[in-house]
C-alpha cells in the first residue's frame, strides 16, 4: 500500500460512511470533551484519522503525517484510553480508527465486525454487522474480537 504525505483528503477508501470535515476549533472541543489536552500533534492526528475510512497502523499514520514515532504512538495510546480511537489487532499489528461519539474512557462501543480485505489490504469497521447481545453471566467480559477476512464489495465489483 503506497502512502503519501498527509493531505486534506482521504488516502484510503471503503464503504464506510465518510466522516464530516472537522475544523481545528471543533477538534479542540472534541478533545476537551474527552478530557484530553489539545496539543498540535493530537489535533493533527485526530484530523488525519477523521479523514480516513480504514484502520491504519502506527507506521502508516507516522509516514502520512510525519512527526516523531514515539509522539504519534503516545498520542494514539492516549486517544485509546480516552475513548477517541479503538485499536484492531491484526496479524501482530495494531491498527487504529476513530471511535463513535458514544465511546468513553470507561466504555468502548466496539461491538461490530472488523473486516480485512485480502485484495485491497484495508481493515474497516462494519457497523452493519453487530455482535449478538449477551445475557448476564457471573463474569465480566472486557474484550471480544470480532474479525473477518475476505474480499470487500469494491474489490468484488472491480474483479
Amino acid at each position: 500500500m503506497e502512502l503519501h504525505k498527509y493531505v486534506a483528503t482521504p488516502l484510503y477508501s471503503n464503504n464506510k460512511h465518510i466522516k464530516s470535515e472537522v475544523m481545528n476549533k471543533d477538534i479542540e472541543q472534541v478533545l476537551i470533551d474527552k478530557n484530553t489536552r489539545p496539543t498540535s500533534m493530537r489535533i493533527l492526528v485526530y484530523k488525519f484519522l477523521n479523514e480516513q475510512m480504514a484502520a491504519l497502523s502506527l507506521s502508516e499514520i507516522e509516514e502520512a503525517i510525519g512527526g516523531d514515532r514515539i509522539t504519534v504512538y503516545r498520542t494514539l495510546k492516549t486517544f485509546e484510553e480516552k475513548g477517541l480511537v479503538h485499536s484492531i489487532q491484526e496479524d501482530h499489528t495494531s491498527k487504529y480508527i476513530l471511535c463513535e461519539e458514544s465511546c468513553s474512557e470507561h466504555n468502548h462501543e466496539d461491538h461490530h465486525l472488523h473486516f480485512y480485505c485480502r485484495k485491497c489490504k484495508q481493515t474497516t469497521c462494519r457497523e452493519e454487522v453487530q455482535l449478538p447481545t449477551f445475557k448476564q453471566y457471573p463474569f465480566k467480559i472486557e474484550q471480544i474480537q470480532f474479525f473477518a477476512k475476505g474480499i470487500c464489495e469494491e474489490c468484488l465489483l472491480s474483479s
